[in-house]
């Protein structure tokens, strides 16, 4: 059967599950609006679940959270596009824990399709499949789906407002309703008449909303431009209250200690904590202790001088145990098969090239450690928590403290960075512990960065093993194999005590599904037992994959003789024109020529991640036997560009995590537990070693996609390959500062 046969199959199998789960669920349940979870204060109506108005304008409640991406900013602007107020009418706020945030487009994007071959039936099925989200509380920022969620459901929003405003106004006139039109933030009639929204707000609430299509591109005025970010005068000016800000009337400050070694505690000693001026308690919570003190520096210092014996790791206790592991996993079947064209396993003639690489776990380290402020009651339980997953710290949190999941309320402040750390709850169940330990006082619990890095949910090492064949300057067979624990896995135990079945996706994630042409294309993911805590990293599979699959193809390319550009445009193009045209807008940029240039490096990548082609040149120079990392030119596309200059930010600073984990990230672990405490031991680019940046931004993709994270996948790649064109020597291993003299 076709390619095409066999993913119309699966389209009409796929399908048909989403229609036989309306069934098991209720049709009607299943196209039934989630209610609103909003009620109207005094002086405020609240017209959906995305819209409040007053006095003073236009609050838009946004279902993702803001954590540095401008995801709020972009997402509020969809609804004030449709609802016609002025930008600086609007505020934000994130809405609560509540079904009506739920995520679509992270559930759809689940299914088991090649991002860059759905077409518009695919994406049709996607969003009905996404709509099952609904029961599962399925409120999630991540995976780069904000915008892919948001698109039609935030303009509609704003678009049902207004046309609910413009009734009630009609209904007040006694005029016809095609009379009238809006414009920032008051409904016109044609006489000049004109009313606020917030004067209509009141009778508009009692209206049903009438069925509104939304308005084309061509009409847009905010959209598609660049736009201030409503946080931007916070954050600049030092306002902005972040998770780590919050101080509550009679609030205590307190701190945990947890098991490095994340195998429980034996013992403990208090003399030396307790005999502190300023600490009030410390708490036993089983497998760990929590210091009570006046404030959370004194915290810190009284926690240190707690003497604890813990117990060992419940896995390996060293790096080289775990990658031994990884290697083994090899020798066993396949966990999962995202390509299998033609045969990979074939003898097929031609310059064979094969490499090995590895990559370590990594952190998150965000810039604002772990926290969370609870206040429990014997009958509630409050928390002001930087999350990345509303409902499920409060599932959580409420099952930890023995309270029903309503009486806990979970408030949403910015963050200073999370890259998937904050869509865990361990942090907020433990400030939930600590404070029903002391009811009805208020208290913050803040960790340590040491504490912060130890207990991480890492980015799982892996390796990856590849065979290619060349045949006059083309692939024609490529054998790719990957080997690490599985996150999909790890996660789904946490999250609900049992393992998925089926193929982990994510060990293959921008690899195996990137838009190359070769007939022979095989990419075979392998889970290793290794169960060193992993959770989900910026970009995820992708941020290993962009590195393995996009360095083989530059080995290959070598390998070939061509052009390292035009080696990538002949397998992707055939494949994808998008993707191709992502990649000759990059050398462009660059003015790329493929000379060798005395003293200086230039390495290209490419990587299709979360929907979005991105392509990446570096440049390096040898300064003096220090190598700086120079220039760095973007292109990427995201089929709709809702605010160009945000998407720009984003793949800059996708594109500098990713650099920062290749040139510095790793954890290893010795005795179980981390050996790396502290951003000394765990580094990251500064000012002054981080490249200038340019971005391109295109619009030829077929559908919006997500900026937060295909920035990462092909940073390392680029420099990678921009060392082998300045110094000759390949690197197959991360980081890359333990091999090459790079400035720091």
């Amino acid at each position: 059967m076709s390619r095409l046969g066999r993913i119309a199959r699966r389209t009409f199998l796929i399908g048909s599950a989403a229609v036989v789960g309306g069934v098991a669920f209720g049709i009607y349940k299943y196209r039934e609006d989630p209610a609103n979870p909003l009620t109207s204060a005094e002086g405020e109506t609240v017209l959906n679940p995305y819209v409040i108005i007053n006095a003073d304008g236009v609050t838009i409640i946004t279902p993702r959270a803001e954590m540095g991406q401008g995801t709020q900013s972009t997402l509020a602007a969809l609804v004030a596009e449709e609802l016609d107020v002025d930008w600086s009418q609007v505020r934000v706020m994130h809405g609560p824990p509540a079904t009506a945030y739920y995520n679509q487009a992270l559930l759809g994007a689940a299914l088991p399709w090649i991002d860059y071959q759905v077409t518009d039936r695919g994406e049709a099925i996607r969003e009905a499949v996404g709509k099952v989200g609904k029961f599962l509380n399925v409120q999630v920022t991540g995976g780069s789906t904000a915008m892919r969620d948001g698109y039609e459901k935030m303009r509609m929003a704003g678009a049902t407002a207004r046309e609910t405003l413009k009734l009630a106004a009609a209904k007040r006139l006694g005029v016809d309703v095609a009379q009238l039109r809006t414009e920032n933030g008051t409904v016109v009639a044609t006489d000049g008449t004109a009313l606020t929204y917030a004067d209509l707000a009141v009778e508009a609430a009692a209206i049903e909303p009438p069925q509104v299509a939304l308005r084309p591109r061509s009409d847009w005025r905010i959209l598609g431009t660049a736009l201030p970010r409503i946080d931007m005068v916070s954050k600049s000016t030092g306002t902005a209250e972040y998770g780590i800000d919050t101080r509550l009337p009679g609030m205590k400050f307190a701190t945990v200690r947890m098991s490095p070694k994340r195998g429980g505690m034996v013992s403990f000693d208090l003399a030396e904590a307790l005999l502190m001026d300023g600490v009030e308690q410390v708490l036993d919570l089983g497998d760990g202790i929590a210091v009570v003190a006046t404030n959370t520096w004194l915290a810190f210092e009284a926690a240190d001088a707690v003497k604890v014996v813990w117990a060992d790791a419940p896995y390996s206790p060293t790096s080289d145990d775990h990658f031994a592991a990884i290697a083994a996993a090899f020798e066993g079947e396949p966990n999962g098969i995202t390509r299998d064209d033609g045969d990979a396993g074939a003898l097929v003639a031609g310059t064979e090239v094969t490499a090995e690489y590895r990559v370590p776990f990594l952190a998150h380290a965000a810039m604002e450690p772990m926290n969370a402020t609870a206040l429990y009651t014997s009958d509630a339980l409050e928390l002001w928590v930087g999350n990345q997953a509303p409902i499920m710290v409060q599932q959580k949190c409420a099952a930890a403290v023995g309270l029903p999941q309503d009486k806990v309320t979970v408030h949403t402040p910015v963050m200073g960075g999370a890259f998937g750390r904050r869509g865990e709850w361990d942090y907020s169940v433990l400030a939930a512990r600590v404070a029903q330990g002391m009811p009805g006082v208020p208290v913050k619990v803040t960790w340590s960065r040491e504490e912060d890095m130890r207990h991480d949910f890492y980015r799982p090492a892996a390796i990856g093993r590849f065979r290619g064949v060349l045949k006059d300057g083309a692939v024609t067979l490529l054998d790719a194999r990957v080997a690490a624990p599985s996150v999909s896995q790890k996660a789904a135990a946490r999250l609900f005590g049992t393992t998925p079945p089926g193929a982990d996706r994510e060990l293959l994630a921008g690899g195996g599904d990137q838009p190359y042409a070769i007939p022979n294309f095989r990419a075979a993911g392998y889970i290793a037992p290794v169960d060193v805590p992993i959770g989900f990293w910026r970009s995820v599979g992708a941020s290993v994959n962009g590195f393995f699959f996009d360095s083989f193809v530059d080995e290959m390319a070598h390998a070939a003789a061509v052009d390292p550009v035009q080696f990538r445009l002949n397998l992707i193009r055939p494949a994808h024109e998008p993707s191709a045209k992502v990649l000759e807008a990059v050398a462009e940029m660059a003015n790329w020529t493929g000379q060798k240039v005395p003293g200086r490096g230039r390495g290209v990548a490419f990587t299709y991640s979360f929907g979005t082609p991105v392509a990446q040149i570096l440049d390096v120079v040898d300064e003096n036997g220090t190598i700086r990392i120079d220039r760095m030119w973007i292109a990427c596309d995201v089929g709709v560009a809702l605010d160009p200059l945000n998407v720009q930010g984003q793949m800059m600073g996708g594109a500098i995590y990713g650099l920062s984990a290749a040139v510095h990230g790793q954890i290893t672990f010795a005795d179980g537990e981390a050996e790396q405490y502290n951003f000394p031991d765990y580094d990251s680019l500064r000012m002054h070693t981080a490249p200038a940046i340019d971005v391109r931004v295109l619009e030829n993709n077929a559908h919006i996609s997500g900026a937060g994270e295909p920035g990462t996948p092909p940073a390392a790649a680029a420099l990678a390959n921009a060392l082998f064109d300045l110094t000759g020597t390949r690197a197959r291993t991360l980081p890359l500062a333990s091999q090459f003299n790079l400035l720091t």
